[in-house]
């Protein structure tokens, strides 16, 4: 029960009430006494002082031939109930010569061995001081008040001594009452402090008994909870920072559950697989690609990882410098760049490794390209170069006939038209790279465009006695593309199927429209393209059959040029082949 703060409460507000009424009614009862029996004292002391100044025989006589005079005076004072007077003379030894109560048998007495007398009293008196005394009576119980007065002669010696008693049992009557009184208003006063302490510690604790039950909801993650503020007290400001606490760390949670989706939604849709591992090596996290990478499935977590697998090793989670780095390694033929670094307690001390995988597949395959490419373009102007060096030294260095100086320069300048044309291919294309190209997009009339191109081509047609079947409607729609453009896309297509296409072969060219495209279908029965090439064959400087490729003149640039082009005007090209049985080439434009 004295658990609770309501009963201990009202514990000591009860102790406290106790002790003060406790104090406070000794401190009555203590004060009533003593005026009471001040009061009696004052009362006896008057008394003898007036017996004294109306009674002058007391100073002047011999006090044992006075006993029958003190007897009246004793009388006609008529003293109250319970007090008695006595008149010892100054004899040795001191002896009772008379009594208010007109008892004869203590005339005589020694009043130094007399029941009624206490000595030491009688003893002061005789030696002339006037003194009082509260006498308990050991036989009854009874307390009784004792005064003395000494009585002197006009030569200033004690004559007797007036000795004065009264009972006291008035007065401890009164105190006896006061005392149950005291006593029954000590009770009520309890009472009312247990009910009005109860109802006061109710008041108290009820508001933090709210509290208590408010904040265990809080603790089970219910952070709605408001407490009614009804006092401007204590409890009041107490409830206020209550409900100031909640909001505050109602918003924080939000926050936290707001900044834990953004961290959750990037993780989860980021490109970079992303795992974390503790320090025994044990996954405590992996956003999907991570685990589509390394193939963990569901039940990923706290399953334990070989570091080792990702290029990770020599780790100490005691020396920082072992635990950062980055490294490359390849998973199913796919390439990705490791990066590792720690994460720390707020101690500083590292508890594991955040592992991110970045897919770098195409960036090899990129740099792959480009080292290819570097070496295609090297090899394709070593050729001319090679050429037009042999050729000319032999110029320099030997006397040749007009006619073979003639084929000698021939042959150079043929070499380098072959070196200009790759340079202005790769110019073309970096030009598309860097969006440099300056477009003038206008209507051009298809069958126009076809038709100049088939002419540009006509002696190479001629050549090789190819057969050329036009399908093209009359109210075919216009390109909207630039014209420049145009005619190259048509030349590099057309002069591919011109050039792979066999002797007496046949070439269909047809177009169609709608609303949005404009689509044109070149089709030949050549040699045809391997389905293993057909990935890679707008890739520059590649070349199906590089040998007979580069002996009809190609750089090998023609198709990714193409490609670029017509990608840059919003266009569109697909390449169908057989080997052995001829290409099919779709080219789709924007319509005018």
């Amino acid at each position: 029960m004295f658990n609770s703060i309501k009963y201990r409460f009202i514990t000591i507000y009860f102790l406290l009430v106790l002790v003060c009424i406790s104090i406070v009614g000794a401190f009555i009862v203590n004060r009533l006494e003593f005026q009471q029996i001040q009061n009696i004292t004052d009362n006896m002391s008057q008394s003898l002082t007036s017996i004294t100044n109306t009674s002058h025989y007391m100073s002047s006589s011999d006090w044992k031939e006075q006993s029958f005079q003190f007897e009246n005076t004793f009388e006609s004072w008529q003293l109250p109930s319970g007090e008695v007077i006595y008149a010892i003379d100054a004899s040795e030894p001191p002896v009772i010569i008379a009594s208010s109560n007109r008892n004869k048998n203590i005339h005589g007495q020694n009043a130094l061995s007399f029941k009624a007398t206490d000595p030491s009293l009688v003893l002061k008196g005789l030696s002339g001081e006037e003194a009082n005394a509260t006498i308990s009576n050991e036989d009854s119980d009874k307390r009784e008040k004792h005064i003395v007065k000494p009585i002197f002669t006009s030569e200033g010696n004690v004559n007797g001594i007036l000795y004065m008693t009264s009972q006291l049992s008035p007065v401890y009557q009164i105190i006896d009452y006061a005392k149950v009184i005291l006593g029954y208003a000590t009770a009520l006063a309890l009472l009312v402090t247990i009910i009005l302490g109860y109802i006061l510690a109710n008041s108290i604790t009820e508001p933090i008994r709210d509290l208590t039950s408010k904040a265990s909801k809080m603790a089970k993650g219910d952070f709605s909870q408001k407490f009614e503020v009804k006092s401007d007290d204590e409890i009041g400001q107490l409830g206020s920072m209550f409900n100031y606490l909640t909001e505050e760390l109602n918003t924080t949670i939000n926050q936290m559950n707001l900044e834990k989706s953004k961290l959750n939604t990037i993780f989860n849709y980021m490109a970079e697989g992303v795992i974390a591992v503790d320090r025994q090596g044990f996954l405590i996290h992996a956003n999907p690609i991570a685990r589509q990478i390394l193939i963990l499935g569901d039940n990923y977590l706290y399953k334990k990882i070989d570091l080792t697998e990702l290029n990770i090793s020599n780790i100490n989670y005691y020396d920082d410098s072992t635990l950062e780095g980055e490294n490359k390694i390849e998973i199913d033929d796919n390439f990705y760049k490791v990066k590792y670094a720690p994460y720390k307690r707020e101690d500083n001390a590292n508890l594991g490794l955040i592992v991110v995988l970045q897919d770098i597949t195409n960036e090899h395959k990129l740099d792959m390209m480009r080292k290819e490419f570097v070496a295609n373009v090297s090899h394709e102007l070593k050729t001319p170069i090679t050429t037009i060096k042999s050729y000319s030294e032999t110029l320099l260095e030997s006397s040749l006939e007009e006619e073979e100086v003639n084929h000698f320069i021939s042959i150079i300048n043929r070499e380098n038209n072959r070196m200009e044309r790759i340079v202005a291919d790769l110019l073309q294309l970096s030009n598309i790279d860097y969006g440099n190209s300056n477009w003038h997009i206008e209507e051009i009339d298809t069958y126009s465009a076809i038709g100049e191109t088939l002419e540009s081509l006509s002696l190479l047609i001629d050549e090789k006695n190819l057969s050329i079947k036009l399908d093209i409607p009359m109210d075919i729609k216009d390109i909207f593309a630039d014209k420049h453009a145009l005619n190259q896309i048509l030349m590099n297509i057309i002069s591919n199927a011109v050039k792979y296409s066999n002797a007496d072969g046949k070439i269909n060219i047809s177009a169609t429209s709608n609303h949005f495209n404009v689509n044109i279908k070149v089709q030949d029965n050549g040699i045809g393209i391997p389905e293993e090439d057909l990935n890679r064959i707008f890739e520059r400087f590649y070349r199906v059959e590089k040998s007979r490729s580069r002996s009809m003149g190609g750089t090998g640039l023609g198709l990714s040029i193409a490609k670029e082009l017509i990608d840059a005007m919003g266009g569109d090209i697909k390449i169908q082949s057989q080997l052995k049985e001829g290409t099919t080439v779709t080219l789709t434009f924007k319509a005018a």
